[in-house]
């Protein structure tokens, strides 16, 4: 499906249904150097199950146009503004990594259209080590190793991820390739990270979203390690927090445990 938002085509991704305005509406926002294929499992099983899926390439990544977010606040009026374009009032949100501070932030600055909030694989401050920012800056596809090697904590995940086997850090690999060799315009693994590094205001952000909140966490993430959400959790008025058996991406690496919380969480 493709919208235009901000006066740029931006594609969303709706799990293999059409978009039905009579049923509830769940956005799914993506992390750093990814695209909307990370949330394939749960965004297929929503769209199967009475939800309309909207899950966009952020602007300037892959399929959609535009300027990709400087900033976490500039990719939370982009989410707002993905709403009035596809005539969505009220939305649930989930966001992975620094889409889930983008969800974050969009719930703080537009309450009444987010219905409910779930941050997965999320931190305050969300800091990004100095060698991996400096090299994401000069030297892309050596960080997309490092990047790898910190995001994940398996090789093969469950078979309904991509298939018994399948060699997870080889496949996230090629993605944030095909990611970053999508804009040659803008580095998007260093902006991405910037974003995340220079982020303020997260627990004044928090502390504005009035939906229910989901803290989906890895027991195993060694990128936004399960103690560094605490603020916000402090923050949070309503909430509740599931660990899964999973590393940074536990959307593939914990991918039943991620969905069942969701299922649980969205469905309440």
């Amino acid at each position: 499906m493709e919208l235009l938002v901000n006066g740029h085509k931006t594609f969303c991704y709706t799990g293999g249904k059409p978009f039905d305005p009579a049923k509830p509406t769940a956005v799914f926002i993506h992390g750093v150097l990814n695209d909307h294929s990370v949330w394939v499992l749960q965004t297929r099983y929503f769209a199967h199950h009475g939800w309309n899926v909207l899950a966009p390439d952020l602007p300037g990544h892959c399929r959609s146009a535009g300027e990709p977010p400087r900033s976490v606040q500039e990719a939370a009026d982009f989410v707002i503004a993905l709403l009035d374009a596809a005539g969505v009032k009220q939305a649930s949100l989930v966001g992975h990594s620094f889409g889930s501070l983008t969800a974050m932030e969009a719930a703080a600055r537009a309450p009444e259209r987010v219905r409910q909030l779930a941050m997965v694989g999320t931190a305050y401050p969300m800091k990004v080590s100095p060698a991996l920012l400096e090299t994401s800056l000069n030297d892309p596809m050596k960080a997309i190793e490092m990047d790898n090697v910190f995001s994940h904590s398996t090789l093969a995940p469950p078979p309904s991820a991509l298939g018994p086997g399948t060699w997870i850090y080889g496949v996230s690999r090629a993605l944030k390739k095909r990611v970053l060799a999508s804009n040659r315009e803008v580095n998007l693994f260093h902006r991405g990270f910037k974003a995340c590094d220079d982020y303020r205001g997260g627990e004044e952000a928090m502390a504005r979203v009035r939906c229910p909140v989901l803290f989906i966490l890895g027991r195993k993430d060694s990128m936004t390690m399960p103690r560094m959400a605490a603020s916000l959790q402090a923050k949070a008025a309503d909430h509740r927090t599931v660990l899964v058996d999973g590393g940074h991406q536990m959307m593939a690496e914990a991918p039943d445990e991620t969905l069942a919380a969701l299922k649980g969480f969205l469905k309440a």
